[in-house]
Parts: C-alpha cells; structure tokens; sequence
C-alpha cells in the first residue's frame, strides 16, 4: 500500500530560502513566485504531492523548521 503524503509550509516561519527545493529528490518542491508571505518572501510549495516518497529531505534540512510532512492512508 503506498502512503499518500500532504507537504505542508508554515508561510509564517519560510523565508524562501529554496534548500528544500534544492534536496528534494523527486524535484516536487518550488518557490511559489505568486505569493509572498507575511515577511514578503516567496514561501515553497509542493506541486506535486502524490509523488511524494516522505523522505523528509525537505523537514530536515529547513533551518525554519517551516515545513512538515503529513502521512494520508
């Protein structure tokens, strides 16, 4: 059974850094240049979410500590 998994970005905490974007494995991961967050940056976002494989590159590596993984049965 594969896990389906919802990668979800605190626009609160991101600053756009992009070094989730740059680790991520399955290149699912993009600085959404339509929004700026509350501190005017360009938050990430997942585009992809179904190919997700929840390898946590993305949470581990945010010095923000803005990104979190949701496992979906």
């Amino acid at each position: 059974m594969i896990m389906a998994a919802q990668i979800l970005v605190d626009e609160t905490y991101c600053k756009g850094c992009g070094l989730c974007v740059s680790v991520c494995p399955q290149g699912i991961l993009e600085l959404d240049e339509d929004t700026l967050s509350p501190k005017g940056y360009h938050p990430a976002k997942c585009f992809d979410p179904d190919s997700c494989t929840v390898c946590l590159s993305c949470a581990t590596i945010c010095p923000d500590v803005a990104t979190k993984i949701v496992k979906e049965a």
